[in-house]
């Protein structure tokens, strides 16, 4: 082997050498874009997940106030349901106050006519 053909695998060696360093060098900048990219992932879920628990408890409490809400409508339903009875009750007896009322003036009306007639 002459001296100019080990110089040529030397720079052969050397170039694959070097070639193989910036591979691992390459390689290993990748590897720190795709830590990174998952260090992002992991933030990112991670307030996902905490906007996600705000969303739930927000929910729960407006179910809860919701429920709050229709037990305290309860009463108030009531007593209007009882308003509507005591106003159709009410209703009922004046009805048949001018019922009676207009039985009275037909029958009065009746014997009026019947004294005309007879004192004709």
């Amino acid at each position: 082997m002459t001296d100019s053909t080990a110089q040529t695998d030397d720079d052969a060696a050397r170039a694959e050498a070097h070639r193989k360093v910036k591979e691992a060098e390459s390689a290993r900048e990748e590897a720190e874009r795709f830590r990174q990219l998952a260090d992002e992932a992991r933030e990112l879920r991670d307030q996902h997940r905490e906007a996600l628990e705000v969303m739930r408890q927000d929910r729960e409490r407006l179910r809860q106030i919701a429920e709050d809400a229709r037990t305290a409508a309860e009463p108030a339903r009531d007593a209007a349901m009882a308003a509507v009875k005591a106003t159709a009750d009410a209703l009922q007896v004046t009805l048949e106050q001018m019922q009676a009322v207009e039985e009275m003036r037909r029958t009065l009306r009746d014997l009026r006519h019947a004294q005309t007639s007879d004192s004709n």
